[in-house]
């Protein structure tokens, strides 16, 4: 029997000439990352289990994201925690105000991830490096702990879906979109712990920027990871960005896959997910009269430097609508001073928009853009729970940054076509 992308890499980094769904195996780690919120509990266990050094002081990424510039007291201990581990054991790719950006966008940007690798990290959407062609996914702090130290990790082989992509996205159509598609075609436990594997030649529509976004998403399926097959659009990326060379794993011919999926990229819509789950999708055409009080658009969903391209194209010679608040994220330091090289930031304050320097902030209902109750945003990042932005009766609508931008201007859920 034949192995998916994942379990190709899986049984390579267990030392294995193959696995199948369901194994149990203990794998080595090329990456372990945490952020301000995770890894202080990851040292509390680290210290507990009586470890005394980290396996690769390389391979291990400390992003303060979340709560950075510190938002209070208990911030601000948090990341000394953080600060006080990475000195006593040299970590490498310690990353601070100044230094950070949102990890999921700052990691594959810096060239710390690359196609072929096994990543875990302390935070659920830690499956974005499937984008690069790397088996990543999200587990929680103990286990962090223990990749820390021994560089390894246990896990369940997972079966896979298979989403075969055809034809290319139309203008103001992005990966947002492709992936909130699939989420509300299939649930949000439609892929649990399973892999899904996006093939086909309708990935030559998609840029880096759209399949980091897709792949974060993942989980908002229920997936243990996505994955992207490498291709051209793959390796320009990682040349001169990477450190060490990468590996393509391609899924064989008789790979055995739970479910298949095609979708034509060229029939999709723009698409908004509704509270309070990221499967309530509707197309644009279909989401009526819906008045916002907040924009945000940023994440590392979004923050990357197209989802600021895209949003400063329809802010550009427009007003924020006066009963909006806009939010702009850029998500690495980097994309900020990209986006100032481009113009996109003058765009933004002059459309009346706040820029903030990179976090996680809002997306999680830290700071940044809390919501008070009976309060509608409209957010590019990636879930929408009750209570996920601020008040447990305020609402999130999942959306791209085209639709939100265009929502900005008007002061209700509106695609670009509606300006």
């Amino acid at each position: 029997m034949g192995m998916t992308m994942t379990q190709k890499i899986l049984a390579a980094h267990a030392g294995l000439e193959s696995v199948e769904a369901g194994q149990l195996i203990m794998a080595r780690l090329d990456m372990v990352l945490g952020n301000d919120i995770t890894t202080p509990v990851a040292v509390n266990e680290f210290e507990k289990a009586g470890f005394d050094s980290v396996f690769d002081r390389e391979k291990i990424s400390l992003v303060m994201d979340h709560f950075t510039p510190n938002k209070d007291i208990k911030a601000a201990e948090q990341c000394l925690r953080c600060r006080t581990f990475a000195r006593k054991f040299d970590v490498e790719n310690f990353f601070d105000v100044g230094r950070m950006g949102v990890e999921h966008a700052l990691l594959p940007e810096q060239g710390l991830v690359k196609a072929g690798d096994c990543i875990i990290g302390a935070d659920s959407h830690t499956c974005t490096y499937g984008a690069l062609g790397a088996f990543s996914t999200g587990v929680g702090s103990t286990d962090m702990a223990a990749g820390m130290a021994t560089g390894q990790a246990w896990f369940k082989v997972p079966e896979a879906i298979r989403i075969n992509l055809t034809g290319a996205l139309k203008e103001n159509v992005t990966g947002k979109d492709v992936i909130l598609h699939i989420i509300g075609m299939i649930g949000v436990d439609g892929a649990l712990y399973r892999s899904l594997e996006f093939m086909g030649e309708g990935l030559k529509s998609l840029s880096m920027d759209d399949r980091l976004c897709i792949a974060n998403m993942a989980i908002e399926a229920g997936a243990k990871n996505g994955i992207f097959m490498v291709d051209e659009i793959t390796e320009s990326y990682m040349k001169g960005r990477v450190k060490g060379e990468w590996k393509v794993y391609a899924p064989d011919e008789d790979a055995e896959y739970a479910e298949s999926y095609t979708i034509e990229l060229s029939n999709l819509k723009p698409t908004v997910s509704f509270p309070h789950l990221p499967e309530n999708t509707r197309t644009i055409d279909q989401v009526g009269d819906v008045p916002v009080h907040q924009v945000v658009i940023g994440s590392c969903t979004n923050g990357r430097l197209e989802d600021m391209a895209l949003a400063a194209k329809i802010l550009k010679g427009r007003r924020v609508h006066p009963d909006v608040r806009a939010i702009i994220i850029p998500a690495t330091q980097q994309i900020y001073k990209d986006s100032i090289r481009e113009g996109y930031i003058d765009t933004f304050i002059d459309a009346g928009c706040v820029v903030s320097t990179p976090t996680c902030g809002p997306c999680l209902g830290g700071h940044m853009g809390i919501l008070a109750e009976g309060e509608r945003c409209v957010a590019t990042t990636n879930r929408n729970f009750v209570g996920r932005m601020g008040h447990v009766k305020s609402e999130v609508y999942l959306a791209s940054p085209a639709v939100a931008a265009a929502s900005a201007v008007t002061g209700r859920i509106s695609g670009p076509d509606e300006l």
